[in-house]
């Protein structure tokens, strides 16, 4: 489906004002300054990440979620409490850290290394 909105997209509008913050805003500050200037990068990174990748990050979840019969997050730590899903199951194991791997790419890519 078309885009209704013409360029730059939403995606390119945070990496411009990602990138002015660490090419040009940190460079030139210091101290607090400084330190927020680089929070607010890494968030507009994150937010950046989110919006190109967590369309299929959300469909792979909800796949991996079908997969071992529950409906959503909640249902998946009742099942687990509960003794429904076993915690050493194999599966169980691979999409946790399959989902644990998404959340790491949004959030900080750099802790997959």
């Amino acid at each position: 489906m078309p885009a209704p909105h013409d360029a730059p997209t939403t995606v390119q509008l945070i990496e411009a004002v990602r990138e002015f913050l660490e090419a040009e805003v940190l460079p030139a500050t210091g101290g607090g300054l400084r330190f927020h200037a680089l929070v607010a990068a890494h968030v507009l990174g994150m937010v950046e990440r989110e919006l190109t990748l967590g369309a299929g990050h959300a469909a792979d979840h909800a796949a991996r979620l079908a997969a071992l019969g529950q409906r959503d997050d909640a249902a998946l730590a009742a099942a687990i409490r509960s003794g429904t899903l076993d915690p050493h199951d194999p599966a169980l194991l691979a999409a946790l850290a399959e989902a644990t791997r998404a959340k790491l790419e949004v959030a900080n890519p750099g802790h997959l290394g």
